[in-house]
């Protein structure tokens, strides 16, 4: 190993992905060692590194080049010893110049004045904040002005902030491509229209409403006519995922779906106020749609959270398949609850949808409109690779053996299908036709009646759901 060439040995040593891996192999020589150390660019530490700041001082001095770090604090205790704490913050901005991603998790030692010192690591481009409760919008506010170049921001239940200059001075800024806000209560949706030019180039949006604290936020600030009167550009916004949020007509987010054009992945999740021209206004502007998932929430919600129930029908689906004909991926999910879905889908405008489109991967979860005449239409899609069946009661065996016929389909997955038993398996068993098959907790299949049905299998029986 000590005659080889330096650029031999970094290649070998960028080969080897595992950090216990890494270690190790660098223990083999004072060559290797150093060199290992040169190029280890990513370090993840939190519970354990005693005495934290020293630990951390010591690591940092070794490997000069760190660019990601995160600190996790998951599942800490008192007597599993000190937290890193603003010193930490002090010691990653004086001895790692090149920082460009740092994550901060569960980390409650850490204020506002610790992610100031932040504002000198002018490489950072990417800061993940999750459950740090000592950190303000103040703390936000100061590391933004500082770090020019940030462009992913994520916020996980950071309660403390409750204002939104930051997000005022990013947009001016321009340069956030990415912005994740999951259960902060403090920031609503139409705060969101605070980040003006900086929608232009935003590609990423992920925002999660804490569905305990929804009721007392729905009417905090709603501002239709601030986003009727904002002529706001998304045009490069690429995903969007929104989760028990009101898209209702001319309120707040319903403004989105009609002006991402370069939308490819769409997550809807228990979002109240979707309906059929939210699906027109969609399939009219985002052509280049590769991934929809919509999970729809109770018809009881309707009443509470907007005042007129709307729904979705099977026109909607059907102006999806007009207008966004390369949909690929495709998730519907329906209540299962004892209140009915806030929706009319039928078997039919789902078929509509999946045979205008070349659907790779299908996920229906709790259809139980769908039965062994819709699994029978499925033969005809020539791109369908995965299919997901959760709770769809009215597929039986009929259904499952035609899987045999399915022209590209490797993937199957059953969980709590009670009509499925292993006779709806037996075509598949030594045909080699699937790649993997998943089946959870249907109570009439058996492990013998999975074994060799697929070249992997993975089974699983908990019944405890059904009581």
């Amino acid at each position: 190993m000590e005659a080889l060439p330096d650029t031999l040995l970094l290649d070998i040593v960028k080969r080897i992905t595992r950090t216990s891996d890494r270690s190790s192999f660098s223990l083999g020589s004072k060559r290797l060692y150093a060199i290992e150390a040169e190029d280890r660019e990513f370090i993840r530490v939190g519970c354990g590194l005693h005495p934290a700041t020293e630990a951390l001082t010591s690591l940092c001095m070794r490997f000069p080049n760190l660019r990601k770090v995160e600190i996790v604090y998951s599942g800490w205790m008192s007597n599993l010893g000190k937290q890193l704490d603003n010193n930490a913050i002090l010691v990653l901005s004086s001895h790692c110049p090149g920082l460009t991603d740092l994550t901060l998790s569960f980390c409650s030692f850490i204020t506002d004045s610790g992610l100031g010192y932040l504002a000198s690591c002018k490489n950072l481009r990417s800061l993940k904040l999750n459950f740090t409760p000592a950190i303000s919008s103040n703390g936000i506010l100061s590391l933004v002005v500082g770090c020019k170049n940030l462009s992913c921001l994520h916020l996980i239940r950071c309660m403390r902030v409750n204002s939104v200059e930051w997000l005022e001075y990013l947009g001016k800024l321009g340069t956030l491509e990415e912005l994740l806000i999951k259960n902060c209560r403090a920031i609503g949706e139409d705060d969101l229209i605070r980040l003006g030019p900086g929608w232009k180039s935003l590609k990423r949006l992920e925002f999660e409403v804490d569905a305990y604290h929804r009721l007392p936020k729905v009417h905090d600030h709603l501002s239709a006519d601030r986003w009727r009167r904002s002529d706001f550009l998304c045009e490069n916004l690429k995903e969007l995922s929104l989760v028990n949020c009101i898209i209702d007509s001319g309120r707040g987010l319903s403004f989105l779906l009609g002006k991402c054009k370069a939308l490819e992945k769409l997550h809807l999740d228990m979002c109240v106020g979707l309906k059929d021209s939210d699906m027109v206004a969609l399939s009219q502007m985002a052509r280049n749609l590769k991934s929809i998932s919509l999970r729809l929430p109770s018809q009881y919600l309707a009443p509470i959270l907007v005042n007129i129930p709307l729904r979705l029908t099977d026109n909607g689906l059907k102006e999806l398949a007009s207008g966004c004909s390369m949909l690929e991926v495709v998730e519907l999910s329906f209540s299962d609850s004892e209140f009915p879905t806030l929706c009319c889908f039928t078997q039919e405008g789902v078929l509509t949808l999946i045979k205008s489109c070349p659907i790779r991967v299908l996920v229906l979860y709790c259809a139980y409109f769908f039965n062994d005449a819709g699994m029978k239409a499925l033969r005809r899609l020539q791109f369908l690779e995965t299919l997901e069946l959760v709770k769809c009661q009215e597929v039986t065996d009929a259904g499952i053996q035609l899987i045999i016929h399915f022209p590209r389909l490797t993937n199957l997955t059953l969980c709590r299908c009670l009509g499925v038993t292993d006779i709806g398996l037996e075509p598949l068993v030594g045909s080699r036709k699937l790649e993997s098959l998943t089946v959870k907790d249907c109570p009439q299949v058996s492990q013998e009646g999975v074994e060799g049905a697929a070249r992997s299998v993975s089974y699983m029986q908990d019944m405890s759901w059904l009581y």
